[in-house]
């Protein structure tokens, strides 16, 4: 069935009640598998995500010679081949849609000593590759992308690779990631100074794995040269899919939502503190640390939204979560303005664009602007039709709105949801929102 056939058909009204626990943070399962095959040892996971992406990633270890178990109900057994025990594939490494799986493991391969390319769908290879190519040919790494920066990307036999000192220019977490990973492999130091904090599974789950990471302010270094050692992992449910729901039941009147076991990384928090100047009634309940990771369980009810300026230190600490926000924008008494987050246009789709256009379609007031949006709210949404664009965070944010819609709300090309969210609609139907999906 291609991608395209499937349809999301959400009902207006409805409301989200009860207790769940969405999917596992896609990030830390990527990384999971990925240092869990360099460490020395098993690596035993709970909670994996078992959705395309994250499976991108374990399919191409085990490409590079790796034994895994699993994944079965979200539990995967690693058996690490240590960090120079990579086989050279007999193909290329399709990473599908996953964006995390190209960049970071252009990294760690980088300084594997092998010829591999890395190869993925079309919506992946429009994604831009030279914020982690560029900055890898100046350790040393034999790498080259196809015309226009993007993928595939092949790497190939280099000298070893060499540390570097590296200024991003923009916020990103994939890219300070692939270069921590590539610093393993390097002679002296790696050091990624980032222009704003972004998430930080990397460096935790590094020192999880026993390899030191150093961090001063907004620098994190690294000595080459490590290992790694198999430890047990927990993943915490995905604060991004989280989102979804936690939206959802502040736009949804009568709602009163527990949502149980949440990733709680302050680095991932934004869409929590946005929310809560928008005037949501969040509460954080049972804060725990697992794994070196801050969980908790988020109750979540129905409130009196009001638009905001967005706060720019809030932005890379919200990234994935912007249509979802956009969605509370669009259901908030006012205006609400975001800038500084050109990151957006240049995800699985042009995610300012694709929103501003499918608000429009709903009768809301939703103008793009280069580095962001311009909202007005208001309390009902309209219907219609609305395009994904293959973008999972597109397709599940208008199921959303249907919660405030006057009339049905029709979205295409939703199959890519499974990349992150996988049982979507069973999870948020059993929690009370009118959602079907449709071959057409």
């Amino acid at each position: 069935m291609a991608s395209s056939d499937l349809q999301f058909l959400a009902s207006p009204g409805g409301r989200l009640h009860g207790t769940l626990r969405v999917p596992g943070d896609k990030s830390i399962s990527h990384r999971s598998i990925m240092l869990g095959a360099l460490a020395e040892g098993v690596t035993r996971i709970r909670g994996f995500l078992e959705g395309e992406d994250s499976l991108a990633t374990l399919h191409a270890f085990r490409a590079l010679g790796v034994t895994i178990e699993g994944p079965e109900d979200g539990r995967v057994t690693v058996h690490g081949v240590g960090m120079r025990g990579l086989q050279a594939p007999a193909a290329p490494l399709d990473l599908g849609n996953s964006g995390t799986s190209m960049r970071l493991m252009s990294g760690l391969l980088a300084g594997q000593g092998m010829d591999v390319t890395l190869v993925g769908d079309a919506s992946l290879s429009r994604r831009p590759m030279r914020r982690v190519t560029d900055p890898l040919v100046a350790m040393g790494a034999r790498i080259e992308a196809a015309e226009g920066g993007t993928a595939p990307l092949r790497i190939r036999t280099g000298e070893r690779l060499q540390g570097i000192d590296y200024r991003m220019p923009v916020a990103s977490a994939q890219v300070k990631s692939c270069l921590l990973l590539a610093g393993m492999f390097a002679q002296g130091d790696t050091c990624v100074h980032e222009p704003a904090p972004t998430r930080d599974h990397t460096e935790r789950m590094l020192q999880g794995f026993g390899y030191p990471v150093r961090r001063e302010g907004q620098t994190v270094c690294l000595s080459g040269g490590g290992r790694l050692r198999a430890c047990n992992i927990d993943v915490p449910a995905d604060i991004s899919s989280a989102a979804f729901v936690l939206v959802g039941a502040s736009i949804a009147e009568d709602s009163d939502l527990l949502l149980e076991h949440v990733g709680m990384n302050p680095t991932r928090a934004g869409v929590i503190n946005i929310l809560r100047l928008m005037g949501a009634d969040i509460q954080v309940l049972n804060l725990r640390e697992v794994g070196g990771e801050p969980v908790a369980d988020l109750r979540v009810r129905s409130a009196a939204l009001h638009g905001v300026r967005i706060p720019r230190d809030q932005v890379p600490l919200a990234i994935d979560e912007f249509p979802a926000l956009f969605v509370a924008a669009a259901c908030a008494e006012g205006e609400t303005v975001l800038t500084g987050a050109e990151e957006l246009r240049v995800k699985e789709s042009d995610r300012i664009q694709a929103m501003a256009d499918g608000l429009q379609t709903l009768s809301v007031a939703a103008h793009p602007t280069p580095d962001g949006i311009v909202i007005q709210g208001g309390p009902e949404i309209g219907g219609g039709t609305v395009h994904s664009h293959g973008d999972h965070r597109i397709a599940m944010a208008f199921v959303i709105a249907a919660l405030r819609a006057n009339r049905e709300i029709a979205i295409t090309d939703c199959a890519n949801v499974n990349t992150s969210f996988p049982g979507f609609v069973e999870l948020v139907r059993a929690a009370g929102l009118r959602v079907r999906a449709a071959h057409g």
